[in-house]
């Protein structure tokens, strides 16, 4: 596939590291020098200096032939229009940033369509979303749904008083026959796994686990997690995300909001109806823990600063906050956050990488997800025709090692499915992946 990404700051590098990865072909353009030379040194892609809203950059970048062309500069008037440029000089498929949440209301979204954008996305506004997913389910580190929640993903850390500690996941399942959950992926020191039934469960293990049911008080016990509702939220960070996250947030918890500097303040109290705003330094405990640190139920660090994030949340959790999420911008410290104990991450070039990935996948793929620290990826395909699929048992299918059916939705119901399971036309089905396997899966479910 020939994609022809615009910007090639923090978003649209990690998208070309990832899609390289996939064997694509890359053009990646932008006005920085600096940036496309770094680029070029570290990733097989070509690149072209420019602006990408001219006609004469777009040739350059031979757009006509892009199959997919991706606008992710840090201004939203540059990938509007250039995308709507690209379509009209034939991409075959746009899609682009935006912040302005307001475009991503339906109607907004068939107004772009028409002048030449196939998709909108705002990573702000997905992370926004994640963090409330998150604090609705508190006990979890990660969660992931699929058909509104038919299927569940979620995953948890093991803590060092667990009862999980020293039992298999066979032990578990027995304990528990009647509830409908499977580990599908386990965290070990930096290493991925797909867990066998057999394998003896250690403190600090990440697991991730899938199930259908909603029974989250039986999940918080089978995974050894007391739940405690969040009612009282400590936010940092004078970003656009800590503004918009407020916002979705202020109505449903009672929220505090440390930002530094009487400009950024004034903003977040002229948008924000019920949240208190503090103006002070975040990265000042002491004041963090005058303004009632140790009582609250959830820390949620938004600063740009990734480091301030992780040792702030840190610091919350020893002060015995129950729940704290950290905005980690740097991908190389998203393993070190969790090896050291950070509750949660969020990574808004994680979220995008998730939302595009749909449009450069080979077979009928739905969706496909890549979890913080994990490598491996959770891939949604629809069974779009009758062929061995749908003729023999999941146990016959010639899955590999590194893969694994997790779920199955069929008639808007989700289902774990077992060995002798058949697939039917129609299935959406959920499988985790590591990276030795795409491949593989993709040419059985093309």
């Amino acid at each position: 596939m020939y994609i022809v990404i615009a910007g090639a700051g923090d978003v649209g590098f990690h998208l070309a590291e990832l899609l390289t990865i996939e064997d694509q072909s890359i053009v990646l353009v932008d006005l920085d020098e600096d940036l496309l030379q770094y680029a070029s040194s570290h990733l097989d892609v070509m690149t072209v200096r420019g602006d990408i809203t001219s006609i004469d950059v777009l040739n350059n970048a031979m757009v006509h032939k892009a199959q997919l062309f991706i606008a992710v500069t840090t201004s939203e008037t540059v990938n509007l229009l250039s995308s709507i440029l690209a379509k009209n000089m034939g991409a075959k498929k746009t899609i682009a940033r935006i912040e302005n949440k307001e475009f991503l209301e339906n109607d907004q979204r068939e107004n772009f369509k028409k002048l030449g954008i196939d998709n909108l996305f705002s990573p702000r506004s997905l992370a926004a979303q994640e963090i409330d997913r998150l604090l609705q389910l508190s006990s979890v580190t990660d969660i992931f749904e699929f058909a509104h929640g038919k299927i569940s993903i979620l995953g948890f850390t093991v803590d060092d008083s667990s009862e999980f500690v020293g039992k298999t996941f066979l032990e578990l399942d027995k304990d528990n026959p009647d509830f409908q959950i499977r580990a599908i992926a386990l965290l070990r020191d930096g290493e991925t796994i797909i867990p066998h039934r057999q394998i003896m469960i250690r403190p600090r293990d990440h697991v991730y686990l899938v199930t259908n049911v909603k029974e989250f008080d039986r999940l918080n016990h089978y995974i050894g997690k007391k739940h405690q509702q969040v009612k009282r939220i400590m936010m940092i960070g004078g970003t656009e995300l800590a503004l918009q996250t407020a916002e979705l947030l202020e109505d449903q918890y009672d929220i505090s909001v440390i930002i530094k500097g009487e400009k950024r303040c004034k903003r977040f109290i002229e948008k924000l109806k019920n949240a208190l705003v503090i103006n002070g330094d975040v990265s000042n405990i002491p004041l963090l823990v005058e303004e009632g640190l140790k009582h609250m139920d959830a820390f949620i660090a938004l600063t740009p600063n990734s480091e301030t994030n992780i040792l702030t949340s840190l610091t919350a959790e020893q002060y015995g906050v129950y729940k704290t999420i950290a905005l980690v911008n740097n991908t190389a410290y998203t393993q070190i956050s969790q090896n050291i104990g950070i509750d949660t991450l969020i990574n808004k070039k994680i979220i995008a990488a998730n939302n595009i990935f749909r449009y450069v996948r080979k077979g009928k793929i739905e969706s496909i997800t890549s979890m913080h620290g994990v490598d491996g990826e959770i891939i949604e395909f629809e069974i779009h025709k009758e062929n061995q699929l749908t003729h023999k048992s999941i146990s016959a299918l010639p899955i590999p090692q590194d893969a694994l059916i997790v779920g199955v939705i069929r008639n808007n119901v989700g289902l774990l499915p077992s060995k002798d399971f058949k697939l039917q036309l129609r299935d959406h089905v959920i499988i985790f992946v590591l990276p030795s396997a795409i491949k593989k899966i993709e040419n059985i479910f093309k």
